[in-house]
């Protein structure tokens, strides 16, 4: 090859032939300077002779006038452009350019090859290749890696108004959330959306929106989180599935809820207002509780009573038919005893003819276990007051 001809001295071939050595290796003969590396020896184009106390020396102009020679030998020379050389040359620009077709696909990636263009196929992880551009080229896509969209909070300038929501009660909350989401579709990723995270933020704050309108606040700010986020989730998974966007929405999370911060306090104050009425309507539940349950035995108590009684004076009434004096007078005597043992008694004799005796108030009381009665002629009578005598 014109390269390797060592035909002429230069950088790449064989060095110029010293004058002092023979063809055949032979001993150096010295010049007519006297020494082989005096002034009249070779100079190389590299590094030249000695050259005298500045040092080295570097021609280069020399190593230039021989790169050019050597190239114009290559392609030819004066005399036109070899064939071999061409071939060559061309051979090597194919190669080269089949070659770029050689592409990688990560363990977390899905390659989407489109030819002019138009989608061909997917390619899975390892060592791919396609048709050189401009006829085939290929987009690797990142399909485990979970991407995250901010919905409100300090992070976004516009924040403020993207976080305020109406809700089913025709209350604002200040709702701040973030979506966690995945491709699932290379292919349907990289055709069907242009802006992607824009898409899915998008969608996921007019999801949110429509979940929240149609819920309470109370919920929101409490205990009822976790069924807006699933709604808000499910919703969202149904419209990017109708764009085709080849997105999975793994997650929705709501990181704060609150109402706006100028009506804070009063929130606050209506908040504690609902408390101190649903306490006070525990309260009242319960009392109607306990008084309901004390009518209701107390209603049983008079009707076991009654039933009691009832029996009684039907037993009383059997012993009445078959003896009516002695039963009358035991009635009359039991009856006494039931009255006369709470109030004051006085017993007198209706046949003596002396005074009546005055007793201290003290005597008229009654004694607590004492049961008396008041016979007059034998007979049991009703006192009428603590001084009076009954007749």
């Amino acid at each position: 090859m014109p390269w390797n001809d060592n035909a002429n001295p230069g950088p790449w071939g064989s060095p110029p032939k010293d004058p002092g050595k023979d063809d055949n290796g032979g001993a150096r003969r010295p010049g007519p300077g006297g020494g082989g590396r005096g002034p009249g020896g070779p100079r190389r184009p590299g590094g030249g002779g000695s050259g005298g106390p500045g040092g080295p020396n570097i021609d280069f102009d020399a190593f230039a006038r021989d790169a050019q020679d050597r190239l114009r030998n290559f392609f030819g020379g004066p005399g036109g452009v070899k064939p071999g050389a061409v071939a060559a040359v061309a051979g090597a620009a194919v190669a080269l350019w089949a070659l770029s077709g050689l592409y990688v696909v990560q363990p977390d990636q899905e390659g989407v090859v489109t030819t002019f263009g138009a989608y061909s196929r997917s390619a899975t992880p390892g060592l791919r290749y396609h048709l050189p551009a401009p006829f085939e080229s290929v987009e690797k896509v990142s399909v485990t890696t979970l991407n995250r969209v901010d919905i409100g909070g300090v992070t976004d300038a516009s924040a403020p108004e993207e976080s305020l929501m109406l809700t089913g009660d025709e209350n604002i909350v200040d709702l701040q959330f973030s979506v966690q989401w995945r491709v699932k579709s290379a292919s349907d990723y990289v055709f069907n959306l242009a802006d992607r995270d824009a898409v899915v933020k998008s969608v996921a704050e007019s999801a949110m929106r429509e979940v929240v309108g149609k819920t309470p606040l109370a919920p929101i700010l409490s205990n009822g989180r976790g069924q807006v986020q699933s709604q808000a989730r499910i919703l969202m998974q149904s419209i990017l599935d109708s764009y085709r966007a080849g997105v999975e929405v793994v997650d929705v999370q709501i990181r704060n809820s609150d109402p706006p911060g100028p009506v804070v306090a009063a929130y606050r104050d209506l908040q504690k207002a609902k408390q101190d009425a649903e306490s006070s309507i525990n309260e009242a539940q319960a009392e109607s509780a306990r008084q309901r349950q004390a009518a209701i035995g107390y209603s049983e108590q008079v009707v076991r009573e009654a039933e009691g009684e009832s029996a009684r004076f039907n037993s009383v009434y059997e012993q009445y038919r078959l003896a009516p004096g002695v039963t009358r007078d035991r009635l009359y005597i039991e009856t006494m005893q039931r009255v006369l043992s709470k109030s004051n008694k006085v017993v007198i004799d209706s046949k003596g003819a002396s005074a009546p005796i005055i007793l201290p108030p003290d005597v008229f009381r009654p004694r607590a276990g004492a049961a008396s009665a008041v016979t007059v002629d034998g007979q049991p009578r009703l006192s009428t007051g603590s001084a009076g005598v009954s007749r």
